[in-house]
């Protein structure tokens, strides 16, 4: 029996429930990997090398190649998870978090030193247009 998802209305947002949960469980178990300093050496030794340690698909491998969150995420993966692979690159979680957003990290800081994101488009798909 499959679940009723009202959430999968919200264009351009991935809710991390059990079935993402599900599909990236070797990939957010592999970014808790990099939480051990020889782990984390290892990857950055030969990422692809470590990277075929793990049961992952090949989707997920490319999106951590290539530090695409928003693939990650799309993939399963988990953004408190994901973070361990940008603290292994060095990066601030607000890197992270503009580079999901296409802007740059001055860009994105002074979005949010500014109260956040508009709230124009952020709608749901099913949602009427009144008046």
């Amino acid at each position: 029996m499959s679940l009723d998802k009202p959430y999968k209305d919200i264009p351009g947002t991935t809710i991390f429930d059990a079935e993402q949960s599900r599909l990236g469980y070797h990939l957010n178990q592999f970014c808790m990997s990099l939480m051990k300093a020889e782990n984390r050496e290892r990857f950055k030794a030969n990422e692809r090398a470590y990277l075929d340690e793990w049961p992952m698909t090949e989707e997920q491998k490319q999106a951590v190649l290539a530090r695409d969150l928003n693939r990650c995420i799309a993939a399963g993966g988990n953004i408190y998870f994901l973070a361990k692979i940008g603290a292994t690159d060095g990066r601030s979680f607000q890197y992270m978090a503009a580079s999901m957003t296409g802007m740059t990290q001055e860009e994105y800081a002074k979005m949010m030193l500014a109260g956040g994101r508009s709230i124009e488009g952020n709608r749901f798909i099913g949602e009427k247009k009144h008046g």
